[in-house]
């Protein structure tokens, strides 16, 4: 039996960094389970450049890699997300907007790796860093059967460690 795919949206805040790792690299191994997207509250407009490095390091296509804010997935006519998950403190303590279709919400909280301070290399391994941690995490998602009971609370149980 075939099942459907499931969209999933990564929130933060600036929509620069954490949501963007998410959502490439979520579809990039999803394989078709899922298609995700990412938005911020308060899009800065840009992705980080480190934040494209580490995913063209890492064989990950960036292409549609765009800063956006959370307001285009509330919008008519946007994609109906079924699963949504904050990866930053910040925005899992805003009011978001309505989602339709009252999709399952979860929050997994990693560091901001924009905000390293240190030298160039240092800045590079924090990103580097928490790529590694949220891949753990979405390769948890992904591995989650389809069907799964409970998946509001076994998505929450998925995140960083």
């Amino acid at each position: 039996m075939a099942t459907s795919t499931q969209n999933v949206l990564f929130l933060c805040t600036g929509n620069s960094a954490r949501s963007i790792l998410a959502e490439m690299y979520l579809n990039h191994s999803a394989q078709g389970r899922f298609r995700a997207f990412s938005a911020g509250s308060i899009p800065k407009g840009e992705v980080h450049p480190l934040s494209l490095e580490t995913l063209r390091a890492a064989g990950i296509p960036i292409a549609g890699a765009r800063s956006k804010s959370w307001d285009e997935f509330a919008a008519p006519g946007a994609p109906r997300m079924d699963i949504v998950i904050t990866v930053c403190d910040n925005a899992a303590a805003e009011s978001c907007p309505i989602w339709p279709g009252a999709p399952v919400k979860a929050h997994w909280s990693f560091p901001d790796p924009a905000a390293a301070q240190g030298s160039e290399a240092e800045r590079r391994k924090a990103f580097m860093d928490i790529f590694a941690d949220i891949r753990q995490a979405i390769d948890r998602l992904i591995a989650l059967p389809a069907g799964t009971s409970n998946l509001a609370e076994r998505i929450s149980e998925i995140g960083p460690v």
